[in-house]
């Protein structure tokens, strides 16, 4: 207790010579010289405000771009909280009139958001497995780098055919033999398009000597040797016995294979090298994309085209024709580009235009799913699969290092096979179809007529 009565209160010392601080008198000025405002009102004068706003609401340059995944998380996020929240789109939230009384029946659809334990289906649809690896990987030595080729094809006979540098390789995807088919005579020429016939007893290829070579599979012997073009053949697509090859000479030749002068005319409109060229699948109009950035429609009856779609803003190498509404036609464009479009064919008019953020480098649709397969390049390498018609996202398909360049799909349309400047091939289940409507998908799957019943001379 005597301790406390020792200690000093510096509050109660008022001695001339203390050093204890004093009560301020009223002549004495609460505003010290340094001070420049009061502590609750702040000075905004060095403040930019301005440049505050800019940065909320717009986002740097230099900020790295958000994956198609995330885009269509965020998406399916805000639409699926919309729709639990009640809201419309474009609809205000808060607005000044009196909240309506609630009608007989009626259930706060936020206590389902909050009180679910269930996993909601945003899309509202039944989904499937995809499975995000692939099943098999290969590998494809020698396989070259170069966007305008086209080295791979899935034949109806279950061989995989490949160009390999001066090489046609070919893997039987029912037991794994695998079967070199030719080589190039010169070291210094290679393989750069190859096609099957619809039934896959033929195989077409085309070489950078400018010649179209047609093989007999079953017998390994090479049936024609075709020259027309000027330069490499890039691409291929048949209609039953005609042959067309689109070259980096800028034109489109159709052969017919069962006479001896083969090439029957010659498709003008292309001002660069021919990337890709589809037949649709009743054989009445082909499609051709090229490096001029163009999209052209021919009729079968005519050598110039019908439609010629200039909004690709890069080379388009990868074009396809919808297999269950023969009007609509797919095409991609490079790197400058990345958007896929959707044409009505009929009205010449684009239907839906999407930007995949990475070259496009091949397309392929499914025959058992209304989705769109798509192939691409940097940064990702993947392949994406969207939904008709609305081209949504889906899923990517991961696991090549490098640009996939070709991509074919299997004779009963379930397994995607691509290849890729990693000179890996990997096989993808991405179109698994449900087991009680494999007998009648196998039905629409049966080999088409034999091609050359005339022969061929």
């Amino acid at each position: 207790m005597e301790s406390s009565k020792n200690v000093s209160d510096p509050r109660r010392n008022n001695s001339k010579g203390g050093k204890g601080k004093k009560t301020p008198g009223k002549s004495q000025s609460f505003i010290e010289q340094n001070q420049k405002g009061d502590r609750f009102i702040p000075s905004r004068v060095n403040s930019k405000l301005d440049t505050a706003w800019h940065k909320i609401n717009n986002k740097p340059s230099n900020s790295s771009e958000t994956t198609l995944a995330e885009d269509e998380y965020r998406r399916k996020y805000k639409d699926n909280l919309d729709r639990v929240m009640g809201i419309n789109e474009n609809e205000r939230i808060l607005a000044y009139s009196s909240r309506p009384s609630a009608v007989e029946g009626y259930q706060n659809k936020t206590k389902v958001l909050y009180s679910s334990s269930k996993k909601m289906n945003m899309d509202g649809k039944k989904s499937r497995h995809i499975p995000a690896a692939a099943e098999k990987v290969l590998d494809a030595p020698d396989l070259r780098d170069d966007f305008y080729l086209h080295l791979l094809d899935w034949g109806a006979n279950n061989l995989v055919a490949v160009g390999l540098d001066q090489s046609v390789y070919l893997w039987n995807a029912s037991s794994g033999d695998i079967t070199k088919l030719l080589t190039m005579e010169n070291e210094n020429d290679y393989i750069s398009s190859i096609k099957w016939t619809e039934d896959g007893s033929y195989l077409a290829v085309g070489d950078s000597t400018h010649h179209v070579q047609l093989w007999d599979v079953a017998e390994e012997k090479r049936l024609r040797n075709m020259r027309s073009h000027t330069d490499r053949v890039n691409t291929m697509s048949w209609s039953n016995h005609i042959l067309s090859s689109g070259s980096s000479d800028t034109t489109i030749h159709n052969h017919d294979v069962r006479v001896a002068e083969h090439h029957t005319s010659t498709l003008t409109g292309h001002a660069q090298v021919v990337c890709g060229i589809e037949w649709s699948h009743d054989g009445t109009h082909l499609a051709s994309g090229g490096n001029d950035n163009l999209v052209n429609v021919y009729d079968n009856r005519s050598v110039t085209p019908i439609h010629s779609f200039t909004e690709h803003q890069a080379g388009v190498k990868a074009v396809a024709w919808c297999p269950w509404q023969k009007s609509v036609l797919a095409s991609g464009g490079g790197s400058a580009d990345r958007h896929i479009r959707l044409w009505n064919t009929t009205t010449g008019v684009c239907n839906k235009a999407v930007d995949t953020k990475s070259q496009v480098c091949m397309l392929k649709w499914s025959s058992h799913y209304k989705e769109l397969l798509s192939s691409h390049g940097y940064s990702q390498n993947q392949l994406t699969l969207w939904s008709y018609p609305t081209m949504s996202w889906i899923k990517d398909l991961l696991g090549h290092t490098a640009r996939v360049l070709y991509l074919t799909l299997s004779p009963d349309g379930q397994t995607a096979c691509s290849a890729g400047a990693d000179e890996t091939l990997r096989l993808w289940n991405c179109f698994q179809y449900d087991p009680e409507s494999s007998k009648k998908k196998a039905d629409g799957m049966q080999s088409g007529r034999l091609l050359f019943g005339g022969g061929i001379r």
